[in-house]
């Protein structure tokens, strides 16, 4: 099969095609995984942090993607939940133990030994991959492949991030950053909170506009004064000064959540800028989003068939996935980017 192949981490500016296109053995299913034979990939910063080592795989070469959308081919003797034929999805939770506290209580997604797709296990640049039918989701009609894979991260993940921030209708939102993730969560602030005004805070103009098209009330750069205080905030930039402009941002009692797998050092030294009365005080909370759990999957899913939502989303060839990376990670975004595969 043809696979995209990380041999080793690096710095995309120094290498703008870290992946490289290779002919690996088609895998074979374990006795309760299942084949399947893979038609897009969505691209995710993830990939970026795996590259670039801020969430490194244990072992090399690898094959990212975790965004999967393909046909089951074959299953292990002990997989029974899916036919030949049968249209699945593949999200970033590849495995969990299944005994620890976190698992019992439908948190695998905090398990010590939560494993991802694409970082620990081989994942969706590619051909055909393998996967524990138990973390694997049928999806629903109504969506094409490409318009499915970036529902199984930037959508579930911002649909967890939209929980974690506790807010019910009419509250204010912002939204820091306005790629993938941020643009399937305006939609479901739409759907679900259609009192609640989304303010977006964007670096790129392009984003900000798109912003507004989809629905908006107000964007504006990272830096800049919102024109009113805001009860929660979603943060999926990789940078920090975002996260101290948020909490400038927070009105008394407000709460930023934090998507993103890992922040880049680059400008930690905001950091430094934190002011305690200005920033902190009056019982602001801050909340990291940790990876997401099969039922924020399938509830998600659910949730996106009864919506319709339809994913911005800009193609690509499985051999143009370094191109995608690097659009990704220069900020040139308009929704999702999807791999075309097979």
């Amino acid at each position: 099969m043809k696979a995209m192949v990380l041999d080793g981490p690096c710095r995309l500016e120094d290498n703008p095609t870290p992946l490289k296109l290779m002919d690996l053995p088609d895998p074979l299913p374990a006795e309760d995984e299942i084949l399947v034979k893979v038609t897009a990939c969505g691209v995710c910063h993830t990939e970026l942090d795996e590259i670039e080592g801020r969430t490194p795989p244990p072992r090399f070469p690898i094959v990212p993607g975790h965004q999967v959308i393909g046909r089951v081919t074959a299953s292990g003797q002990n997989a029974r939940l899916f036919a030949s034929g049968d249209r699945v999805g593949i999200a970033w939770i590849f495995s969990a133990c299944g005994h620890c506290r976190f698992c019992r209580n439908g948190n695998e997604n905090l398990c010590p030994d939560f494993k991802a797709t694409g970082r620990d296990a081989h994942g969706g640049y590619a051909e055909y991959m393998t996967v524990p039918e138990a973390f694997t989701h049928p999806i629903p009609p109504g969506f094409s492949d490409a318009e499915a894979a970036p529902l199984l991260c930037a959508g579930a993940v911002g649909y967890r991030s939209l929980r974690l921030t506790g807010m019910t209708d009419g509250q204010t939102l912002g939204l820091t950053g306005f790629g993938a993730s941020g643009h399937l969560v305006l939609k479901m602030v739409q759907h679900r909170y259609p009192a609640t005004r989304v303010f977006v805070f964007a670096r790129s103009a392009k984003e900000r506009v798109f912003a507004q098209e989809l629905g908006a009330v107000w964007a504006g750069d990272i830096g800049e004064a919102c024109p009113e205080e805001l009860d929660s905030i979603i943060d999926t930039t990789p940078a920090w000064k975002p996260v101290v402009e948020a909490l400038k941002k927070l009105a008394p009692g407000g709460r930023l959540v934090i998507n993103a797998i890992g922040k880049e050092d680059g400008d930690k030294g905001e950091l430094l800028g934190l002011d305690y009365p200005a920033h902190l005080w009056m019982e602001k909370e801050i909340k990291s989003v940790a990876n997401v759990s099969r039922r924020d999957l399938s509830d998600f899913l659910a949730l996106a068939a009864e919506m319709r939502i339809k994913p911005e989303i800009q193609e690509f060839a499985l051999e143009e996935a370094n191109q995608a990376l690097v659009e990704l990670k220069t900020r040139r975004i308009r929704g999702a980017k999807v791999l075309r595969i097979g």
